[in-house]
């Protein structure tokens, strides 16, 4: 048959399966006696799923004849599952973000774990060296919390205090200087009142019960300027040394390093050098509001009442070696803060010369520097200073000091407060100082002093005749009465009589 012709059988049969078993009937592949045979269930459901897969292929087919319409329709694809995965991206981000926010916000009532950051790298060190605290007779606590609570402040308090600001519109510290005794200007950096109290809690409770080398003087309980003074008298040669931009040069590593050489925890010597440390900042105008910029590593204020006990403590290596040394070679070492004094009872130019050398090996050695235009050899027959205090025969306050302040007086009951310009701050202040220093130096001159000072303001027409000025008033008439020279005082020398009153 032809191809016509098979294809009008199909159609008049029904279809190609009638027409297959009609043919297998006629050439005798199927017995005619037995009835049409049937699809079972299995061949039922694989020619269902066929004829499923079969024209899903031929739709798929139709799509990709339009290749836009199939681009279209990817890229729609493609975008609808994107912008589900960033929702639900979004949506379990903003769900860890309030989970560690409400952790964070907890765990602030509770700890500090952030200050800055070039300072927080440490504060999850939080384990103490108790042992070698109890040895030092340190005072141990219970974490960040136990100290805040030591110290009577709140986490947040303590947190504002510590933090180490890379931009402020605040500072913990007003700055200003004053005039040294050998020319120019030392800058002062005084704390705020809350840094302050601060620090001085710090001062009492912690660095003041650190047991220092006995060669420390400066700054210590129940030593001054006198007992740095005393060990030297008599001698033959005395030899002044001063350590060039002493407090600043000690920077914030080294004062976390000290309390963390004490047994505290890196957490708790971070917080504690961050209390006693000021930051480098330069002041920037900006829309009219004042920006304090952080220029450079924390430093040890100059100003601060822990600065010179935190010192004295990092010091105790430099005085050990300074003492050894000195022992060696046969003479005696003192320190006040800055000052070292070496002096001997037989005048070698060798040993003088070796002295010097060394000294300033040690110095450098211990991270400090020389001041080289402060090294002073005196020997016995001229005037030997300490610290202020003439020690060439018995201590003794300058003769020179004391003439000028036989002239303050004089020109105090003459003619009253008002017209003497003398020391810094209140005048009649700054004058009870003096007598005060002069009496612990020189307990004989110092009584006199005292007792003409008294005779002076107890005199009944003193007060009437010549009125004691404000402190204000004092400065406005300081600036126009020219006082002679012979009354004025130099400027003190930080450690100086009328630092101490």
């Amino acid at each position: 048959m032809t191809r016509e012709e098979i294809w009008q059988q199909i159609k008049s049969l029904g279809g190609r399966d009638e027409f297959v078993l009609n043919e297998m009937k006629r050439l005798g592949f199927w017995d005619t006696s037995k009835g049409v045979p049937q699809l079972s269930e299995s061949l039922r459901e694989q020619r269902k799923e066929l004829e499923t897969e079969l024209r899903q292929a031929l739709e798929k087919q139709a799509v990709y004849r339009n290749k836009k319409k199939m681009l279209r329709e990817m890229r729609q694809k493609r975008m609808a599952e994107a912008k589900q995965r960033r929702s639900t991206t979004k949506e379990k981000r903003q769900k860890l973000q309030a989970e560690k926010a409400a952790a964070w916000a907890e765990a602030q009532q509770k700890d500090i774990e952030w200050l800055g950051p070039a300072v927080s790298a440490g504060l999850q060190n939080k384990e103490s060296n108790v042992l070698q605290l109890e040895t030092f007779g340190l005072p141990v606590f219970d974490g960040v919390a136990g100290f805040a609570e030591a110290m009577k402040v709140s986490l947040n308090e303590l947190r504002f205090l510590a933090y180490d600001r890379r931009v402020a519109r605040t500072t913990h510290y007003r700055r200003f200087q004053i005039s040294k005794k050998t020319g120019g200007f030392r800058e002062i950096s005084a704390p705020a009142p809350r840094l302050k109290a601060a620090q001085h809690w710090l001062l009492e409770q912690v660095l003041y019960k650190v047991e220092l080398h006995e060669a420390a003087h400066g700054f210590v309980p129940q030593r001054s300027i006198v007992s740095n003074a005393a060990p030297h008298l008599g001698a033959e040669v005395v030899i002044n040394m001063d350590l060039k931009d002493f407090f600043p040069s000690v920077s914030y590593r080294r004062v976390k390093g000290v309390f963390q050489g004490l047994g505290y925890s890196e957490q708790l010597s971070t917080i504690m050098a961050l209390i006693c440390t000021e930051p480098q900042t330069d002041a920037v105008e900006l829309d009219g509001q004042t920006y304090h910029v952080h220029k450079g590593e924390r430093r040890l204020p100059q100003g601060a009442p822990s600065s010179p006990a935190i010192t004295n403590i990092l010091c105790w290596r430099l005085d050990r070696r300074f003492a050894g040394m000195a022992k060696t070679l046969g003479w005696t070492y003192t320190r006040y803060a800055d000052d070292l004094t070496f002096s001997k009872a037989a005048d070698d130019t060798r040993d003088v010369n070796r002295i010097l050398w060394q000294a300033r090996q040690i110095v450098e050695n211990e991270g400090f520097t020389l001041h080289p235009d402060k090294i002073k050899v005196m020997r016995r027959n001229n005037r030997q200073e300490v610290t202020g205090v003439v020690v060439n025969e018995k201590l003794n306050v300058p003769r020179a000091k004391l003439k000028q302040f036989r002239a303050v007086l004089h020109r105090l009951e003459t003619q009253g407060a008002a017209a003497v310009n003398f020391g810094q701050g209140q005048v009649l202040e700054s004058i009870k100082g003096f007598t005060h220093y002069v009496q612990m130096v020189n307990p004989e001159k110092g009584a006199a002093l005292k007792a003409e000072l008294d005779r002076i303001l107890n005199n009944p027409g003193f007060k009437e005749k010549h009125p004691v000025a404000s402190q204000v008033d004092q400065k406005e008439k300081r600036k126009k009465i020219a006082t002679p020279a012979h009354v004025k005082l130099e400027a003190a020398e930080p450690g100086e009589w009328w630092r101490l009153w």
